[in-house]
């Protein structure tokens, strides 16, 4: 379940870097330690050993990627061999809980969250563009004028793993399923409008979009800051429990 956005890439892609979007490293005959190195590095698996050569490479190949994430049992030592060599983090987050829910939700989905069609692209950016904002504290529009972000969405969008509730034209709630692999897939991009927050629709909207990955035959699974207690009693009223850890380093 950890390594979903891993997964559904190869599923999809094979091992070809330039399809992949980037490399799978491997140690040992046996593959006991693996890394996917792309947009972010990914570590899935490995022994401290196997971590020490994943930092060895990253060290040589120079920092290439916007973020380190994934389990925090691998994310945090592979950091502390990393930090000395690049640059300082811009953030680090060591307690994410990584939630998964098998089945439907415990609550009522919100019947008004439904795909979000590709003619909606341009209503549905804005919403887009607010939540990275919010979640990460960089404009995703930045260094490109938004064209390498706008395209990324466009392609969640035309997918149909967008997924929001217009009230008057304008998104009220946003969602996306980020990864989907055979088995799971990764909501991501939760986002309701400042004006509407606290009257349920994040835990509605959030169930909406748990119910159609069960639809598919998937278990549903996501990760939140640790520090974001009122998500995490959400989701828990979904239905979701804590799985694991997960770690995040931005730069």
């Amino acid at each position: 379940m950890a390594a979903c956005m891993v997964a559904a890439r190869v599923e999809l892609a094979g091992l070809d870097p330039w399809r992949l979007g980037g490399e799978l490293w491997a140690v040992g005959p046996r593959f006991d330690g693996l890394c996917f190195s792309g947009a972010n590095l990914v570590p899935l698996r490995g022994d401290r050993a196997a971590l020490r050569s994943f930092a060895d490479r990253a060290r040589r190949h120079g920092r290439t990627c916007s973020s380190l994430v994934g389990r925090a049992e691998l994310v945090l030592p592979l950091w502390d061999d990393l930090a000395p060599h690049w640059a300082p983090a811009r953030e680090v987050r060591a307690d994410q809980p990584l939630m998964a829910l098998a089945g439907s939700p415990a609550v009522v989905p919100d019947p008004y969250v439904r795909p979000v069609h590709p003619s909606e692209l341009d209503s549905y950016l804005p919403a887009a563009v607010a939540m990275f904002t919010e979640e990460v504290g960089i404009d995703p529009r930045l260094g490109d004028g938004g064209v390498g972000y706008r395209a990324r969405v466009a392609e969640l969008v035309s997918a149909g793993r967008a997924f929001a509730r217009f009230e008057n034209g304008e998104v009220v709630f946003k969602a996306e399923i980020g990864a989907l692999s055979g088995q799971v897939g990764q909501i991501q991009g939760v986002w309701v409008h400042p004006d509407r927050r606290g009257h349920g629709l994040g835990t509605a909207g959030t169930a909406a979009v748990a119910e159609r990955l069960a639809a598919m035959g998937r278990v549903s699974s996501l990760y939140v800051n640790g520090f974001n207690r009122v998500a995490r009693a959400a989701y828990t009223r979904i239905g979701f429990t804590q799985i694991g850890s997960f770690a995040t380093v931005l730069f």
